[in-house]
């Protein structure tokens, strides 16, 4: 009996120590936000001038309305929206078909193709930045919607043709033989069966590219000159300067930046959690 109450008493410890890991790095991950958004709330010369970490003595919503007007936010909202959006179904639709092509249409050139793809994962945004600039110049796609999301989906593609053709290959042969007996054309086979099949795989890659596209500032800041085609992340820009930051403003348009991403989670949590969980499981 004794032996037992050891058992029952170690396994208590270990379930407390557990938790009491999982809270503080709850902790660790929530309490930026929740400082990001108390500051949000300071005027400036409160924010210099009394504890960082306390809470605001007056509360200062028109920081958000200021941060939205001076930053014309309207027009940089819609253009990362327009981004994101584009691009991830771009990539995610292209990605998925390169993959069922790498994946299961064999040919002499299937692993010559597939590696260049792959071989992307490993240039770094910092390494075409420049190339990107002039060909973006020459082509007249500088300062152009279209220009970004173009370069928006090269960049992306890679990770995207990577995790898609990996995916692929563990779905059976035997299904697309069996639907080429029957007739069924490849585009028709892509469709029915290999995109929806898919779908783990593509919520990762959806994942990935949202965040990622939604965040990026440095492509689209050299893509763009004028004002009307930048993307949200360079409009927070605006309200920092060299000499002097108008934090309040600038916490404020951080957290309506951040927002879309807490309801996209939020909202999508339990797909997420089961697309990543099932493509680390299947790929």
């Amino acid at each position: 009996m004794n032996v037992f109450e050891k058992k029952g008493a170690g396994h208590h410890i270990k379930n407390i120590f557990i938790y009491a890991i999982l809270i503080f790095f709850t902790f660790m991950a929530l309490y930026p936000l929740f400082w990001l958004f108390i500051s949000s709330f300071k005027t400036t010369q409160e924010y210099q001038l009394t504890s960082k970490l306390a809470f605001p003595q007056q509360w200062w919503p028109k920081n958000y309305s200021d941060a939205w007007v001076r930053g014309d936010f309207t027009t940089l909202f819609f253009n990362s929206i327009v981004y994101t959006a584009v691009s991830t179904f771009a990539i995610l639709i292209c990605s998925v078909a390169a993959g069922f092509a790498f994946a299961k249409l064999k040919s002499k050139a299937t692993n010559f193709f597939y590696k260049s793809f792959v071989i992307g994962i490993l240039i770094t945004l910092q390494c075409i930045m420049i190339p990107l600039f002039f060909m973006a110049n020459w082509t007249g796609l500088y300062d152009t919607r279209l220009g970004v999301i173009i370069c928006y989906i090269g960049i992306g593609m890679p990770m995207g043709v990577y995790l898609a053709t990996e995916y692929i290959k563990s779905i059976p042969d035997s299904l697309i033989e069996s639907a080429r007996i029957d007739g069924a054309p490849f585009m028709k086979i892509f469709t029915d069966i290999i995109f929806p099949m898919a779908k783990p795989v593509g919520v990762t890659l959806a994942i990935i590219t949202i965040t990622g596209t939604w965040n990026e500032f440095m492509l689209v800041n050299i893509l763009a000159s004028s004002e009307k085609i930048k993307s949200l992340p360079v409009g927070v820009q605006k309200f920092s300067g060299a000499l002097a930051s108008d934090f309040g403003k600038q916490y404020a348009a951080l957290m309506i930046s951040i927002i879309p991403i807490i309801i996209f989670y939020l909202i999508f949590r339990k797909q997420i959690t089961k697309g990543v969980a099932a493509g680390a499981v299947k790929g």
